[in-house]
């Protein structure tokens, strides 16, 4: 995908959040990796932005504690870290205030003399939401926008932005027309580190690059597709931000969406950032839209209480730091939907998140329909369904589930699998979701970032509810620390049909799982 594209030759990353977690965590190895693998620009620099009152020698030592500690084992080094933080920065400075960006424009003018660099910048904004319209305009009153210069020439000007993209339609609407004022779409990276997943994109190769799945993937053949993204894990430390966002805008409106329009989308004519987000776009304004009683019976949301689990207590949600004791904000979602178009039609769509759920896993179970006559029968008088696994996280995989004949007289089938595990690959690409989209974002590609369009239309789909839950009370269902859910989840399933409860391990669920 980025065979067409191209990287600058010179280039500073401004990280607004220098200071925070997420750049110490994810940012700073991320690009130690790129700079290991030698995919940085031949003259770069970072320049951390933050209240923290560093000076470039006190935070070099901070990222490198940073490296040592978030890196996979065996990916540091000692003396590349010191050469890749040699060209790192740090100026004290309050993102929020205007007066300040002044001093950032100058800095910046200084890095360019040092790395002779023309003034190519790409912003990173690893702050709080509520920064997120308030950057951009700060960098627009001192022209840091631009990529026409005075005197003709043209200059690179990139800003990503971390997910959530809006607190609801409205505020998206707004963050959009604040970005349009000073910024063209292409200058836009709205970052999901869930599209970064490479198990993510071979979703695409396994629809796109296999003719013995094509004919099959549309309502004659699927009858149903589940969607799971849980965590066996609470908020930890983030009750003050949790508990203002909940998990339809953690994970629902933006991760399970992108599952979504990757697993229904129609095949792009060419794949390139234009035509792939086209696709998504389309498939985010198939979703069909809920009346207030459809939100009722589709819709099931729940909150963590305390348990005894794995010989540990642990507490309710509402236990945990900067939650009130009355919080209706939910930890659990779970949702039918369907999609209105001419490939999916009546096919439903079963999606869920949840946090303190018994392991932590990802993945789509697409199930086929079973056979119009039942000729055989398994052991038990049931039959065997056919299913599809593509298992993003953890044992990231595939497998095919069918029935075979048992040996021996008669005619009794069982469940069997043909499982694909990537590390049949040699292993994972070094490197993580962030490493690959930075490495997008500096050459140019936005394939993998969400356009404004698309942002808009989730938010079409998703206000609704949320709107719902606010106006009134709306069942909000507890279930206990290291379960499935709330058990009315299972209720918006149709039929004799269940939630597929996934294991940790992929190829052997059946008889294992984390429990």
């Amino acid at each position: 995908m980025t065979s067409f594209y191209k990287k600058p030759e010179s280039l500073i990353l401004v990280i607004f959040g220098g200071s925070g977690d997420l750049t110490k965590r994810k940012l700073i190895p991320s690009l130690y990796q790129l700079f290991k693998q030698d995919k940085l620009p031949t003259r770069f620099a970072v320049l951390g932005l933050g209240r923290t009152d560093y000076t470039d020698a006190t935070y070099r030592p901070h990222l490198d504690a940073s490296l040592q500690k978030y890196l996979a084992e065996g990916e540091y080094d000692a003396s590349l870290a010191e050469q890749f933080l040699a060209s790192v920065h740090y100026l004290t400075m309050d993102p929020a205030l205007q007066t300040d960006y002044p001093r950032l424009k100058e800095r910046l003018a200084e890095l360019d003399t040092a790395i002779a660099n023309p003034g190519n910048y790409i912003y990173y904004l690893s702050t709080p939401p509520s920064l997120y319209g308030v950057v951009p305009q700060h960098l627009m009153s001192v022209g840091l926008n631009e990529e026409e210069q005075p005197d003709g020439s043209e200059v690179l000007r990139r800003i990503v932005i971390e997910k959530p993209f809006g607190y609801d339609l409205e505020s998206a609407l707004d963050l959009n027309k604040i970005y349009k004022e000073g910024f063209e779409e292409h200058q836009l990276y709205r970052i999901d580190h869930f599209l970064g997943k490479e198990t993510v994109q071979d979703i695409m190769a396994l629809r796109f690059a296999n003719g013995i799945f094509e004919p099959l993937w549309n309502r004659n053949y699927i009858e149903r597709i589940e969607i799971t993204a849980v965590e066996n894990m609470g908020i930890e430390s983030r009750g003050g931000f949790y508990d203002q966002t909940g998990a339809l805008r953690d994970m629902v409106q933006n991760h399970l969406a992108q599952l979504v329009a990757l697993t229904a989308m129609e095949p792009p004519v060419q794949f390139n950032a234009d035509h792939f987000r086209n696709e998504v776009v389309k498939v985010y304004q198939s979703f069909r839209p809920m009346s207030d009683d459809e939100i009722r019976r589709r819709v099931v949301r729940g909150q963590y209480t305390e348990s005894e689990w794995r010989g540990e207590h642990h507490k309710a949600y509402r236990e945990e730091d900067k939650v009130p004791a009355d919080s209706r904000t939910e930890t659990f979602v779970a949702m039918k939907l369907y999609i209105d178009n001419w490939r999916w039609q009546g096919v439903p769509f079963y999606i869920r998140t949840g946090k303190m759920m018994p392991t932590k896993v990802t993945e789509i179970v697409v199930h086929f329909r079973p056979t119009p006559h039942k000729m055989f029968t398994s052991i038990d008088g049931g039959t065997v369904p056919n299913q599809l696994v593509i298992r993003i996280q953890p044992n990231e995989g595939i497998s095919l589930k069918f029935a075979a004949k048992v040996p021996g007289s008669g005619f009794e089938v069982k469940k069997v699998s043909m499982n694909f595990t990537y590390d049949q690959l040699g292993g994972l690409a070094s490197g993580d979701a962030y490493s690959r989209l930075l490495e997008d974002c500096m050459l140019g590609d936005s394939t993998l970032f969400t356009r404004s369009d698309a942002v808009e239309m989730s938010w079409r789909f998703f206000d609704p509810i949320l709107r719902l839950w606010q106006e009134e009370d709306f069942p909000l269902y507890g279930y206990p620390a290291g379960t499935w859910g709330p058990k009315q989840s299972d209720q918006i399933i149709e039929h004799e049909h269940t939630w597929t409860n996934p294991c940790r391990n992929l190829t052997n669920s059946e008889f294992y799982c984390e429990l």
